[in-house]
């Protein structure tokens, strides 16, 4: 006797619809949220606890912190004035050193370079390439200091507590990557162990901003660019969370981190979500001046064999970062993979036919392929063809002006 039957002749297409499990929102609206909403629960559960997590861990010494890059060279800025200087000045392109507007958050011009030929395009590419590996350096830094402080020999700091955390990389309107992340210090076996006596906020905060001043990664050297010192930018902001309800809230703090998994590059306006293959490419993404030559500086770096292990050309949608927009350690929190089991779990439970003594259930699945549908790929066809439409004018334009400025 068949209890249930299902077959795909039903679905609109014949074809059955799955999550395609991209986070980025301009990508595929329906699974960026489910994405957020996981982000959300995980980081949550190392804040809170749940999800297999102990709720002492809102006891444990925890702080959010900001990480921001260098500066590369002076930017236009939101804010009553821009860059007031009173003696006026230029640079040695004949740019004027200062700016006295008042730039609202959403004028074109915040975050562009007052000089392009001043600014140090290459060092913010290369900066991009190594962040990963600054932040790598920066953990590793607060550990000895927590190390030092209680008195304890390095090697030996794992013996006594364990540093866990989840951190998230978001452009800032300079187009530079700056990052947020949740610091918790739990005992030698994490989420169930309470830390030493000697572990404190303040002393967690304190190794945080040490470390972040002292952190130092060098570029390899090449003939072009020489040998460039890469470090955190100057602010490293530490707010405490307390469990007592002073401080940032816990769920505003999950919220807020979830809120940027979900941004691809072009949203952000720092770049595209697909990768470019081609140097012609970059003058046909739409994106400001100042990304577009970030790019193209990706392009040309990436050609020289002493950058080849950054991979910068296939990075250069991205403006050379490379890691992941979110990371944690493997005792923060629960995984996105057990928060998915859990989901299908709650989906699946109370179906009609569970409990059927000698119940069998049979499926026989054949992959098509990823895509539309069939109407929905006419609709798709049409709006490649207008988008192929629109960057041929906007490269014909582009040419144009070329033309009349070399005349």
């Amino acid at each position: 006797m068949i209890l249930r039957h299902y077959d795909t002749r039903n679905e609109p297409g014949e074809r059955l619809s799955v999550r395609c499990r991209n986070r980025r929102a301009t990508v595929c609206a329906p699974c960026s949220r489910l994405h957020a909403g996981d982000t959300f629960h995980l980081v949550r559960a190392g804040l809170l606890g749940g999800k297999n997590v102990p709720s002492t861990v809102r006891d444990r010494p925890r702080l959010f912190i900001t990480l921001t890059a260098p500066s590369f060279g002076p930017v236009h800025r939101a804010g009553e004035r821009c860059r007031p200087r009173r003696d006026g000045g230029e640079c040695e392109h004949g740019r004027p050193l200062g700016c006295a507007t008042a730039h609202g958050p959403d004028d074109a011009l915040v975050g562009q370079p007052l000089c392009a030929d001043c600014y140090d395009y290459p060092a913010h590419a290369l900066w991009h390439a190594h962040a990963g590996k600054l932040w790598d350096r920066f953990v590793i830094g607060v550990r000895r200091h927590l190390a030092s402080s209680a008195g304890l020999v390095q090697s030996r700091f794992p013996d006594h507590a364990r540093l866990s955390f989840a951190r998230v990389a978001e452009y800032q309107k300079r187009a530079a990557v700056h990052v947020h992340a949740v610091v918790r210090l739990d005992g030698p076996a994490g989420p169930d162990d309470e830390p030493p006596a000697c572990g404190r906020v303040g002393q967690l905060a304190d190794a945080v901003r040490a470390s972040g001043s002292r952190v130092l990664v060098r570029t390899p050297y090449s003939p072009a660019i020489g040998e460039l010192a890469l470090r955190w930018g100057v602010q490293v902001d530490t707010r405490p969370l307390h469990s007592s309800g002073t401080g940032p809230d816990d769920d505003a703090v999950a919220a807020y981190v979830a809120k940027y998994v979900s941004k691809g590059a072009s949203e952000t306006g720092a770049g595209t979500d697909h990768r470019i293959s081609a140097w012609a490419d970059i003058g046909m993404v739409p994106v400001t001046d100042h990304v577009r030559t970030l790019m193209r500086t990706c392009w040309r770096l990436g050609g020289l064999p002493e950058y080849e292990p950054l991979h910068l050309r296939a990075w250069a949608h991205t403006l050379g970062y490379r890691g992941h927009i979110l990371t944690k350690s493997r005792a923060y929190s629960t995984t996105y993979a057990a928060l998915r089991a859990d989901r299908a779990e709650h989906e699946g439970h109370g179906e009609p036919d569970e409990g059927v003594a000698g119940m069998v259930a049979e499926a026989q699945w054949r992959y098509v392929g990823a895509g539309h549908t069939p109407g929905a790929a006419l609709i798709a066809a049409g709006v490649a063809d207008d988008l192929a439409h629109n960057r041929e004018l906007v490269w014909e334009e582009r040419q144009g002006r070329q033309g009349a400025h070399g005349r």
